[in-house]
Order: C-alpha cells, then structure tokens, then sequence
C-alpha cells in the first residue's frame, strides 16, 4: 500500500514541504503584513499600504545611488569620471560570458562580434536608453549622474520628461504640448462587444475624469500641462503610491470592507507575492 505522502500530487507535495518557494513566500508575506499594519488591528488600510510604498520607493532610490556608485567605478576603470557606450558594451558582454579582451580588440578594429539574437536585442534597449540618459549638451560619454539615470531610468528626471513626451505626443490631438480632459481620455480602452464591456469602458472613463480633474491638473484650469504631467508620474507622488494601494486592495478585497485581512493576502499569495508589497525593485523597473 502507498503510503500519503507517495501519493501527494507533487503540488501538494510542494506546499506540504517546509522550505517549498510557495511556504517561503507565504512566511515573508506574514512578516510583511506585521510590519504594513502600524495601528494593529489585523487589516491592512490604503494609507497604511500608501506609506509602505512610498518607504519602499525612498528605500530603493537610496539603494539605486549607492549601487550606481560601483558599477559606475566598475565601467570607468580610468577614473575619468565619464564613460562610453563601447566601454559599457565591453563589460555588459563579459558579464554574458564573453571574452572582454576579444570583444574589446574586435571593437577596435570594427570587427563583426558574432552575438546571438537575445543578447543583440538587449544591447539595442540599452542602447536606446543610453542616448536617452545623455543628459544635453549630448556627447555619447555619460558622468555618474547620468549613468544613474542608464541604470534606474524610474528615478531619473530626464527619463521622466522623455515619458511625458511620449505620452503628450500620443494624446495631444491639436499640438498645443497639453492635454484638455478630451484628450486625455481618448484612450483605445478596447473594443465594446457587449454591456459589460460598455461598463467597464464607463467606469474607465468616469475614473480617469475625477483622475484628470482632481488630481493631475493641479491649478484645476482644465488643461493639463507637461509639468503638471511630470509632477503626476513622479515615483515620489503620495495620490500615485494611494492609487497603487487601493487597486492592490481591490484584487484580494473579497468582504469588500476596502482593507486587507491577512487570509485574503494568503489566498491571493501569488498575486501579491509578485507585487509591490513584497518585490518593489522589479515591479518598478517592469513599468519603467
């Protein structure tokens, strides 16, 4: 006869062990919960989980400059205080397991590196995001300050005026660089095929109208200007870190009393186990 544990399925095998990834996460997740619930009264609030994002954010900035400062000596072995993109290219791929003093030689003598698809493709976004940190007047070299903004594009000013162009660019009908409430709406939210759908559309729009109204035109004139906009995206904006805590409540928020319980945290684990309440850096990097 088998015995039960042969005969565990091997999920369950997995969450009956000890050390299992899903045991593990489920542990930090219980710790997380204790540390997010300041006043103690077992649930988690939108402004409690409001200011663990925003420590989170303040925390992962510190820790974005001091790991910026070793890499940055890492690529700048001269100490000349700038550094190429060929002198970056050289470490980015002996750190894929090429060899530096052969990609370097084939460099300096504008011979073909024979790179597969994958990597090649990951040079080309950084690369991309090289020009974009070359702070003006443009010269290709970037200084520390810049190389922080290569290696963590969400902490960067620039990188944060490049993304409200973008998104002026795509809403901006009449090329006024500012959006009127219209424009800001005109979004492709997806094609209506039935009532549902057209309330889910409705909701999208009633939210991004009291978004639009309340929060990013700050002098309330009914234009949205690229500062205004800036001010908005910013990493550090308290509304921002409030609306990520409320649309992260909403998915485990099953009595629907607008706060989180430790079980609907448990039962949702997956959810939040990959999120900003336990994997910040990531995440923020995902959406940068």
């Amino acid at each position: 006869m088998r015995s039960l544990a042969a005969s565990r399925t091997g999920k369950e095998m997995e969450e009956f062990d000890e050390d299992s990834e899903p045991r593990r996460n489920r542990r930090k997740l219980m710790a997380i919960f204790s540390k997010v619930d300041i006043n103690r009264d077992k649930k988690i609030s939108a402004k409690e989980m409001q200011r663990w994002i925003m420590e989170k954010t303040e925390e992962h900035f510190q820790e974005a400059v001091e790991e910026n400062k070793m890499h940055f000596r890492a690529v700048d072995p001269d100490g000349d205080g700038h550094v190429s993109w060929d002198e970056y290219k050289i470490k980015f791929l002996a750190s894929k397991g090429f060899n530096e003093k052969e990609i370097a030689e084939k460099m300096k003598n504008n011979e073909e590196l024979k790179i597969d698809e994958e990597t090649q493709e990951v040079l080309d976004n950084l690369k991309d995001r090289w020009y974009q940190a070359d702070n003006p007047p443009a010269d290709l070299l970037l200084n520390e300050e810049e190389f922080l903004s290569f290696l963590h594009p969400e902490h960067s000013r620039g990188m944060l005026k490049f993304m409200v162009k973008e998104i002026i660019r795509d809403l901006d009908q009449d090329g006024d660089k500012k959006l009127t409430l219209s424009e800001f709406i005109s979004l492709p939210v997806g094609t209506v095929e039935n009532q549902q759908a057209q309330d889910i559309d409705d909701d999208w729009v009633k939210d991004r109208k009291k978004e639009f109204e309340e929060v990013i035109d700050a002098n309330h004139d009914g234009i949205v200007t690229m500062e205004e906009l800036e001010e908005y995206m910013d990493p550090m904006n308290e509304y921002n870190a409030l609306n990520e805590a409320k649309q992260m409540i909403a998915v485990a928020d099953e009595n629907q009393n607008h706060h989180l319980e430790l079980e609907e945290i448990l039962k949702y684990s997956e959810y939040f186990t990959g999120s900003k309440l336990m994997d910040y850096a990531r995440n923020v990097h995902e959406e940068f």
